[in-house]
Formats: C-alpha cells, structure tokens, sequence
C-alpha cells in the first residue's frame, strides 16, 4: 500500500486522501470480506441452536438471568452487528509490520500523524467491510426476525450509535497499542492473541456479561472490554438503564480517553527505541 499523500494537502484534505486511498484498496478484497461474513454467520448459528435448546427445556416465557428468548437471540445479533462494524481486522498486523520493516521511518520526515494515518485506514476499512457484510448479515436478520427485539427506547437511535462509534476508537486504540509493542519485541503475535482472548471472554462477545454473578460482572465493568460489544447491546435492549446507562457512557469515554495517552505515550518511548537502533 501507498504511504504517499499529496504536498499541498491541508491538514484535513490529506486525511481525506488517506480515507479515499484506504476504502480502494479495501475495495480489492470485497469478496473476501463477503465470504469472511457469510462464513461467520455459522458459529452464530450454532450458538443460537445451543440457547433454542436450552430454552426449549424451560416453561414458555421464562427468562436465564433476566434474558427471554427473543432477548438472548437478539443480544447475539447485535454483538454480531457491532463487531461487523467497529472490529479491527488486519490492522494491529500492519502496524506492526510497518515498524519491522523500517516503513514507520518516513513519518518521522512527513507532516502526517502516524495515529491518524491509521485511524484512517481503519475507518476506511470499516466502511468497506461493513457495507459488504451487510448483505449475508441483512439476510440472517431476516430469517430471525421473529425473535428480534426492537429498541427499549426512542432514545436508543441516538445513544447507541454514539456508544458504538466510542466502541470502534476504544476497539481499535487498543490493537493500535498492543501493536506498538513491536518497538521492543521481534514477535508481537503473542500478545495480539492474548490481547484477543481476554477481548472475546470478557467483551460479552461469547455470552452477556450480565448472566454472570453480580459481583464479577461488576468488576468486568471497570475493564475496557465490556463497553466494545456489551455495553452498546445492552443499551440497545434496555438493559442498562438510568444512573448505570450514564455511569457506563462516562467509563466508554473515559476508556478512550485513557487509550488515546496511553498510544501516545507508547509511540513517543517506542520511537526513542526506534531511534536508537536505527540510528
């Protein structure tokens, strides 16, 4: 991929290039991503055949840990939607490649913010990914539509955008610093699986945080990763409401916040590094 952006860009228009570069050469692997999609629809599957079961079992209308059916089914689609739409990819990858194979050095010499520049390209991504899953994971909705729940409140059009769009920063601010380790080590895979283990278990990704005892799911939730998948689908479904809804948005934000010092320093310690061994 081309690092290259244009002299006379602004300090937006350049960033706006950036966009427009990643989104077509995202646009290449369209069907990738489109099968990535539809194949990622089966461990779906499998799971809500596993909660149909159970629920199966149960009197009509019972509920596991406050969820009915419908709700249950719905909270797993929403997490599938969410993480369709703020999940990094490749990114965490490149950007440790970028610093392997010396591609971070011409930063060092441009008026482009490395931060940005892939923050850009993630976004793009996004857009790109996003608008061709939405096809299998349209269909998938369609075919489950008797088990959707729709939003506890009309306020829900707003807030929950907001809190996924702070999702998608949070999401990829953290693959962005885990990255960065690359200044230090040769191999960063190990800490990205790491990093990506403890994102599937505690981000509600395989089941709702709030079916586990209160005392763990609360202590969960002074951790970044409830408020990438669970907090957004728990906003959608009522779940989290009143002083806890608030509290939540203010630790989602303030999450992105801590991530965004923490890159930042990370960056400026690795670059020293960088320095140093390159000379």
């Amino acid at each position: 991929m081309s690092h290259s952006v244009p002299a006379a860009s602004g300090p937006w228009a350049k960033y706006a290039h950036v966009v427009s570069m990643g989104i077509q050469n995202t646009l290449v692997y369209r069907a990738n991503f489109l099968f990535r999609a539809a194949f990622g629809l089966v461990p779906l599957t499998a799971t809500l055949f596993l909660w149909e079961a159970i629920y199966s079992g149960r009197p009509a209308g019972s509920a596991i840990g406050a969820y009915t059916l419908g709700q249950m089914v719905s909270y797993y689609l929403l997490v599938t939607v969410i993480d369709a739409i703020t999940a990094v990819a490749e990114d965490d990858w490149q950007i440790a490649a970028d610093i392997k194979d010396g591609a971070v050095s011409q930063f060092l010499l441009k008026p482009l913010d490395y931060l940005a520049y892939r923050l850009c390209l993630y976004l793009s991504g996004r857009v790109v990914y996003t608008g061709v899953a939405l096809i299998p994971v349209a269909l998938f909705l369609f075919f489950q539509r008797g088990h959707l729940v729709g939003p506890s409140d009309p306020w829900c059009w707003v807030l929950v955008p907001i809190s996924v769009f702070l999702a998608g920063l949070l999401q990829f601010l953290i693959a962005y610093t885990v990255a960065l380790l690359s200044f230090w080590v040769l191999d960063v895979s190990t800490f990205i699986f790491i990093q990506f283990a403890f994102e599937y278990l505690a981000s509600g990704h395989l089941f709702p945080l709030d079916i586990l005892p209160d005392a763990l799911h609360r202590l969960l939730l002074w951790s970044p990763y409830p408020y990438l998948l669970h907090f957004p689908a728990g906003v959608y479904l009522g779940r989290i409401r009143g002083d806890d809804l608030w509290r939540g948005f203010c630790m989602q934000a303030a999450w992105v916040v801590a991530a965004f010092l923490i890159a930042r320093f990370t960056w400026s310690r690795g670059l020293r590094q960088y320095t140093a061994v390159g000379g």
